[in-house]
């Protein structure tokens, strides 16, 4: 079955399964109606998610890549080897200027500023690269999530240049081929979420599938704690108590998207 042949099906699939209405409904207004609804009991719900990530418990070069391969294999994310041109990520590290910039100083503590960040999208309130996308193939969901549909991705790339915190990333190579070497790029294929093909833009979905089935995203689930995942509008979340007891802080907040990731700063190693 080819890609066109596939979508009329599952076009029709959805207009018939989910009520002619409300599926057309859905559509009008730019949003997908199966990615607004929730049709597992077990399904996480939320008015808007957002994550936590306390720096001082990522100490070891293991507690990073728990969470980077977590989410990676997972969600079949290519890995081109010593190519950095072709990389696709969809979470990593970055140093401290790199994540915060234009905060750092002369007398910043040498250790804090070489450490490293864990990165992703932002899942911003006000999401630049939705307002760019001509296709609606990135859109936000009801309960915040930035989501990205790679079936309406038309690869034209407007959605990475808006985002200033370069979560996205093109697949200007086959993502199911093979590495110079003959590995897969592909290391361990996963059955849970699609492969991609070329010339389409990925990124952090926030693990909504796992959201669906009653499950935390995976990078939250390998953290050991270190990231915290929950309801920002729910003054009883556990996320809402921690950014209410400690000082947290986010990615370029001059700028006016209003990330949900709050990183939090100091903590026992660097009080």
């Amino acid at each position: 079955m080819n890609r066109r042949q596939f979508l009329k099906i599952a076009g029709a699939s959805t207009v018939l399964g989910l009520g002619g209405a409300s599926a057309v409904n859905g559509f009008r207004l730019g949003v997908p109606a199966a990615a607004r609804m929730s049709l597992d009991p077990r399904a996480l719900t939320a008015k808007r998610w957002g994550f936590v990530v306390d720096v001082s418990r990522l100490r070891t070069e293991e507690d990073y890549q728990k969470c980077i391969d977590a989410c990676h294999n997972i969600h079949n994310v290519p890995t081109f080897k010593n190519d950095l041109q072709h990389e696709v990520k969809w979470i990593w590290k970055e140093n401290f200027e790199a994540t915060f910039p234009g905060t750092e100083h002369e007398y910043m503590n040498a250790e804090f500023k070489e450490k490293k960040f864990l990165v992703f999208c932002n899942h911003c309130k006000e999401p630049a690269c939705v307002r760019v996308c001509p296709t609606k193939a990135t859109f936000k969901r009801e309960d915040g999530i930035v989501m990205q549909d790679m079936h309406r991705c038309i690869g034209c790339r407007f959605c990475m240049a808006a985002c200033p915190f370069g979560a996205r990333s093109f697949n200007y190579l086959d993502p199911r081929g093979k590495n110079p070497d003959g590995s897969p790029l592909i290391r361990v294929q996963s059955q849970t979420y699609p492969t991609r093909t070329i010339g389409v833009v990925e990124k952090c979905i926030a693990c909504y599938e796992r959201l669906a089935i009653g499950q935390q995203p995976a990078c939250v689930e390998a953290s050991n704690g270190a990231i915290l995942f929950g309801d920002l509008e729910d003054p009883n979340s556990e996320v809402r108590k921690v950014i209410g007891e400690k000082y947290t802080v986010r990615r370029k907040p001059e700028l006016g998207t209003q990330p949900s990731i709050y990183y939090v700063i100091g903590g026992s190693e660097h009080a």
